[in-house]
């Protein structure tokens, strides 16, 4: 296991909540925020030069919005991972971030231990998915009415396309392997291979993929 700490870059524009969120973070012994931005502007140029594990973004901010500023990212090719906070009800903005190419998003108001595990979890690859805005982003489907472009459903086994139906509707691990009765272990297994068959970057990919398809709508 590295001893390195988890970079992390904290962008909002108010420097009350910025500098909030920063010094929570810092606390933490595998957390160490190595820059702070007021904007997406000043958030390209600190993650070009610092490179930072994980980038922390507010959505509304003037200039380059945290939107636009994470599509710039991901079309870069950056290796930083983007963890989105959102306020609750904003789906649309959610749906863009996601899209934009976001590993992850997070209310506002997340309690502390909520926000360092969302940091903790992208990091590692994994998803950082708020319950109440995930389900409620799967109610809301997504989709615009057509199927994602790339998604070739064919390549899947019929467990894997059962499983991504499901991580489609927001299940988690644990709820997945208790309605198949299967173990969490199989259930990340045929996870990492779906993620793999049909491209998706993660957990949150497969879930735009997923309400993107008619597959979501079978069973």
């Amino acid at each position: 296991m590295s001893t390195f700490p988890t970079t992390v870059v904290v962008v909002d524009d108010q420097e009350l909540v910025r500098d909030g969120i920063a010094a929570l973070l810092s606390a933490e012994p595998d957390l160490e925020v190595v820059g702070t931005a007021a904007d997406g502007v000043e958030a390209i140029g600190l993650v070009q030069s610092l490179h930072p594990v994980v980038v922390l973004m507010d959505i509304q901010m003037p200039d380059i919005d945290g939107i636009e500023a994470t599509r710039r990212f991901c079309a870069s090719g950056t290796d930083a991972k983007i963890l989105i906070l959102t306020t609750f009800g904003a789906d649309d903005n959610v749906i863009a971030a996601l899209r934009a190419g976001a590993s992850g998003f997070l209310l506002k108001d997340s309690p502390r231990h909520a926000l360092v595990a969302a940091v903790r979890a992208v990091a590692a690859g994994d998803a950082a998915v708020d319950a109440q805005v995930l389900r409620r982003l799967v109610h809301h489907h997504v989709h615009d009415g057509r199927p994602e472009e790339g998604v070739e459903l064919g390549r899947l086994s019929p467990r894997e396309a059962e499983i991504f139906r499901l991580v489609g509707r927001g299940a988690t691990n644990d709820e997945i392997a208790r309605q198949l009765f299967i173990s969490e272990t199989t259930v990340k297994t045929h996870i990492a291979r779906t993620q793999a068959k049909l491209g998706a970057r993660d957990r949150i990919h497969l879930v735009v993929m997923a309400n993107h398809t008619p597959l979501a709508e079978d069973g």
